[in-house]
């Protein structure tokens, strides 16, 4: 194995050489800590364009129409759409390069290796194993980073994935299956593992540095947005037009579990909110926490048939499974000129209808899986539900255009039996609330596949289950901080940056 002291003298050699500088943690929780000259570089450098800067562009805060920084990206589905009293809230992830979030989980688990000499850029492959977005983001990372990235996914994902994949050069790899074919990658990680020595596998279900970015950086957003709702004066920009109310609570934190990286905001926020409830959401077509079920689904973004190994079992309170047949007609309803007009004419403002296609399927599932949660535990106006919405439709176009192959053109009548029945109708079947032995039992499934297939051992299992190994995953970033700063320093690049 090549010494990490010399594998780092190459990496900072080769960013002086790119010009790359890497954003710290604590910049992407709070861009206001960038370097005022590369805010002012960023302003003619797009959203999407290959350039080392967008790094920086890694966050929640992105302001589209300046090119710099201002809040962080949310929206609020009114409750003309919902039919519920509580108040959702989603993180926006159609604005961080790629148009979803994982651009963020993958800098978490490329760039620690980067700046300890772990990986060589220089020799090495970067291999991305995903059901999506997840293989994006890493692609894009690598491409900024100066590394080679190879995609792994199912061949079954949506067709502008792979176009995505391909435009920004990355090998791509497909496995037999769709959006539950976990196993099948995990097997083509093995075959890679075995036959292409210059390949490091980054895989999201096991890397603590997928988890430890939404701790650090998804949690103190949701933070930030509750404390911003609960001081807003009139007018602010609460998208529905909402006041801003001081006996809010912030009663709920929702996600889809996928890689369980995202979930990990609900630790964060359980430090802060105590009384918090954290609910994972997943397919009822492949309802594996719920029933330890297996099967076939349409939400694309997350995995199923496995608890992933970074999943903090213990701090989920609830398991939701959504119908995916709900999704898919939803995404019709939010994106079809009749489901449209129908909203309107249901007193939705404008202004939320034009931005609904900023949720993807697995951000509709989110918003359903939010839904159950405020009918089961009675939840009232004073009460806020936070999820993500981790990309958007324009992911999904494909999909749309085959669900009307299928179906037919969509119709108002569809719109209103899908708003009814579909969206507002969800009721609180399919849903689990988890007394101690139903969290560990979820835990002690992880043995199967990653004791059993994937090489950990028991004792490693059983140290996930004591909550100070994972006070100390989340307590890196500070560390991983420092050794960036230090990289920059070598490289010498900030200095022109630096007034």
């Amino acid at each position: 194995m090549k010494d990490k002291k010399k594998i780092l003298e190459n990496t900072i050699k080769r960013a002086r050489e790119r010009d790359i500088i890497i954003p710290t943690f604590a910049q992407q929780k709070d861009p206001g800590k960038v370097p005022e000259q590369i805010k002012d570089n960023l302003k003619n450098v797009g959203l999407e364009d290959v350039n080392p800067l967008n790094l920086f562009r890694i966050n929640w805060k992105n302001d589209i129409e300046t090119g710099l920084f201002g809040g962080v990206n949310f929206l609020e589905i009114s409750r003309e759409i919902t039919g519920i009293k509580a108040r959702i809230i989603g993180l926006v992830g159609k604005y961080f390069p790629t148009g979803a979030h994982k651009v963020g989980a993958a800098f978490g688990c490329l760039v620690p290796r980067l700046v300890t000499g772990e990986f060589d850029p220089t020799t090495q492959k970067a291999v991305w194993p995903s059901t999506g977005n997840y293989c994006r983001g890493g692609a894009f990372d690598c491409a900024l980073l100066a590394c080679t990235p190879v995609a792994i996914l199912p061949e079954g994902m949506s067709k502008e994935r792979f176009v995505w994949l391909e435009g920004i050069g990355a090998e791509v790899i497909k496995t037999p299956g769709t959006e539950s074919n976990v196993k099948e990658i995990y097997d083509k990680c093995w075959e890679i593992r075995k036959t292409r020595k210059d390949c490091v596998i980054f895989n999201q279900f096991d890397e603590f540095g997928n988890s430890l970015w939404h701790y650090e950086i998804t949690g103190s957003a949701i933070e930030e947005v509750y404390s911003e709702l609960r001081t807003l004066p009139r007018g602010s920009r609460v998208p529905s037009g909402r006041e801003a109310n001081s006996k809010l609570r912030l009663s709920a934190y929702v996600s889809a579990t996928g890689s369980a990286g995202t979930i990990a905001a609900g630790d964060y926020l359980r430090t802060k909110f105590p009384l918090i409830k954290v609910a994972a959401s997943e397919a009822l077509q492949c309802p594996t926490l719920l029933l330890n079920g297996f099967g076939a689904h349409r939400i694309e973004g997350i995995g199923d048939k496995h608890v992933p190994w970074i999943h903090n079992v213990r701090n989920t309170d609830m398991i939701i499974a959504i119908d995916d047949e709900n999704t898919m007609r939803i995404l019709r309803l939010f994106n079809e000129d009749a489901g449209l007009k129908v909203l309107e004419e249901e007193g939705v403002k404008k202004k939320v209808i034009s931005k609904l296609n900023l949720l993807g399927i697995s951000s509709i599932c989110n918003l359903l899986a939010s839904i159950k949660l405020a009918k089961y535990y009675e939840l009232n106006e004073d009460d806020l539900i936070f999820t993500t919405f981790t990309d958007s439709a324009d992911m999904y176009q494909s999909r749309l255009k085959e669900l009307t192959d299928e179906r037919g053109k969509y119709s108002e009548r569809d719109a209103i039996v899908d708003l009814e029945r579909y969206l507002r109708g969800v009721g609180i079947d399919w849903l689990k609330e988890l007394s101690y032995y139903d969290r560990k039992a979820i835990h002690n499934l992880k043995y199967f596949t990653w004791v059993e297939q994937q090489g950990k051992t028991s004792e490693a299992l059983n140290e996930l289950w004591n909550p100070e190994f994972w006070d100390e995953v989340f307590s890196r970033a500070k560390k991983y901080d420092r050794l960036i700063e230090e990289f920059n320093e070598k490289t010498g690049l900030l200095k022109k940056y630096q007034k």
